[in-house]
């Protein structure tokens, strides 16, 4: 499967104030749409993983540095396979 370039306009204020570049925020913000939409049930963690550029195990592990948290079913495969 394919991907798409989506671009947005980011006021050059904003990443002032965040202390950042162009690229890092870009990895941010695509890290904080996936986390989202995985919590609001649009997209599943492996589909969220994928978006973030990263591993599903990585994503999981990564989803309570933002207070959100995986299914059951999920944490239960993901101790199998460290466990």
């Amino acid at each position: 499967m394919g991907t798409r370039q989506i671009m947005i306009d980011v006021p050059e204020g904003v990443l002032l104030a965040e202390k950042t570049d162009a690229q890092s925020f870009g990895r941010e913000i695509r890290l904080l749409a996936a986390v989202k939409l995985y919590e609001l049930g649009r997209l599943s963690s492996g589909r969220a993983a994928e978006l973030a550029g990263m591993s599903r195990v990585e994503f999981l592990l990564t989803l309570g540095r933002y207070q959100v948290f995986p299914l059951t079913s999920e944490l239960q495969e993901l101790e199998k396979s460290h466990g």
